[in-house]
Order: C-alpha cells, then sequence, then structure tokens
C-alpha cells in the first residue's frame, strides 16, 4: 500500500471537515479512524480551526507526519453530511486508495453551491426575521430587509474595497448597518432606529463560532476552543466599533 496516498487521503478528507466546519473532535475521529480501518494503528491526529496535522507509522516501523494549513471558512451543512457519509463508506468498504481519492474529489466538487443571489436574499431574510423578534413593526421588518441586503452586498462584492481582513470587514459592515439603518428609518422605511439596527446586525454575529467554541471548551479541546472564542470576541469587538463609528458619524452630520 502507498501510505503516502493514504496519508494525503487523510489529510484532505479532514481539512474537507473542516472547511465546512465540523467539530475539532469529528474531524480528528474521522481522520483516526479512517486510517484505523486501513490498517494503520494509533495514528497521531491533531486539528485546530485553520491546521490539520496527520502521523502515522507504517509497519516497516517509517514515521510520515503531513500537515495542511486551512484558510478562513464557514460552515457548509451539505458538505459537511456528505463527508461525514463518505468517511462512514470508506471506512467500511475500504476501497483502494486512488479510488478514495477521487470518491473524496467528486464530493467535494460536486456538493451544490448557493447562488450570489441566493445568498444576497439570505442576507436580507436573516434581518427580516430578528426585527419582529426583538419587537418591530413591518416598517422595521422592511427596513431591516433592506439594510440586510446593503451588508449582504458588501461583505459579497465589496471584497476587493474592504479587504480580507476579518476584523476591519466587520467593522466596516458594522459602519455601513448602522448608517444604513439611520438613513431608512430617517425616511420613512422603519420606525425604531434600534430595531432596525438590531436587526441588521445579527447577520455579523459570530453565534456558530461562540457556540462551537463553548463546545470544545467543554469536550477538552482548550486550544480551539480559545482559539474561536477569541475570534468570537474580536468579532463582537468590530461589531461594538462599526456601529459606534456609524453613529458617531451621523451625529456629526
Amino acid at each position: 500500500m502507498d501510505y503516502d496516498k493514504l496519508l494525503n487521503l487523510s489529510v484532505e478528507l479532514g481539512c474537507s471537515l473542516m472547511f465546512s466546519g465540523a467539530e475539532i473532535y469529528r474531524v480528528e475521529e474521522s481522520v483516526q479512524r479512517l486510517l484505523q480501518a486501513y490498517g494503520l494503528e494509533q495514528p497521531e491526529v491533531f486539528a485546530i480551526p485553520n491546521c490539520v496535522i496527520v502521523s502515522i507509522t507504517t509497519p516497516a516501523g517509517h514515521p510520515i507526519t503531513r500537515m495542511r494549513r486551512i484558510a478562513g471558512h464557514g460552515t457548509d451543512i451539505e458538505l459537511l453530511e456528505r463527508c461525514n457519509q463518505l468517511c462512514r463508506q470508506l471506512c467500511a468498504q475500504r476501497p483502494p486508495v486512488e479510488e478514495a481519492q477521487s470518491m473524496l474529489k467528486e464530493v467535494v466538487d460536486t456538493t451544490p453551491r448557493h447562488a450570489s443571489w441566493q445568498k444576497l436574499f439570505g442576507y436580507g431574510i436573516a434581518p427580516a426575521f430578528f426585527a419582529p423578534l426583538f419587537g418591530g413593526n413591518v416598517l422595521d421588518t422592511l427596513g431591516a430587509f433592506i439594510g440586510g441586503l446593503v451588508v449582504g452586498a458588501c461583505l459579497l462584492y465589496g471584497g476587493k474595497l474592504i479587504g480580507s481582513n476579518s476584523f476591519f470587514r466587520t467593522v466596516v459592515c458594522s459602519t455601513v448597518a448602522s448608517l444604513v439603518s439611520l438613513t431608512l428609518v430617517r425616511i420613512g422605511l422603519g420606525s425604531s432606529v434600534d430595531m432596525v439596527t438590531i436587526g441588521v446586525l445579527m447577520v455579523l454575529v459570530p453565534g456558530v463560532a461562540l457556540t462551537n467554541a463553548m463546545r470544545e471548551i467543554m469536550a477538552g479541546d482548550i486550544i480551539s476552543g480559545l482559539s474561536r472564542a477569541a475570534e468570537s470576541i474580536l468579532t463582537a469587538s468590530a461589531i461594538a466599533i462599526g456601529t459606534a463609528v456609524g453613529l458617531a458619524i451621523v451625529g456629526m452630520v
């Protein structure tokens, strides 16, 4: 067996799971089970949100290690479910490594992706649901929908102007959210600045990251949990700073 290819397969599977938003324990356990299914004993797997490290020892006693860094990512439930199912299938059937690599590539390549207009519509719908949840009326819901579309457009299409730094991007989008909310209320598309602003800002709140952080800390994955928690705190700080900047700009005008 080509253990280099097997190692590459396991790392690629772990990275695909991580990229889709899987929990740390799921990534490590999936890679371990895959390697054990192919006859390797006690493989070592270490994962954090932006890195996967896998080390194996071949039956001849030769150690092999591979590290793969993962870029910024979000959550893709469809890809997560497909990779999870593929891992179970590979562990049960143990096809040749080359075939398993082709199956993984097919899963990644054929997973449906939402079109940009669908994502933009989602950015509008989410605030429209949050506004009445916090006590807003019909006008607040309409204002939150429009504000969500504006913020979504900044996130989806303003990358070249805003940059790739997530902290700065969140500050800019929060500033835009507060400015748009205040403007919409002033022109009559909303009756409460608070309801519209809160609804729009909810699309920037790192709820999933914070939930995963707490779960990983309680599960014993301290490094990963603290990393996600720090990211959530920074994002929340960026939202607060951006909102304050927007309010300050309106106050000066």
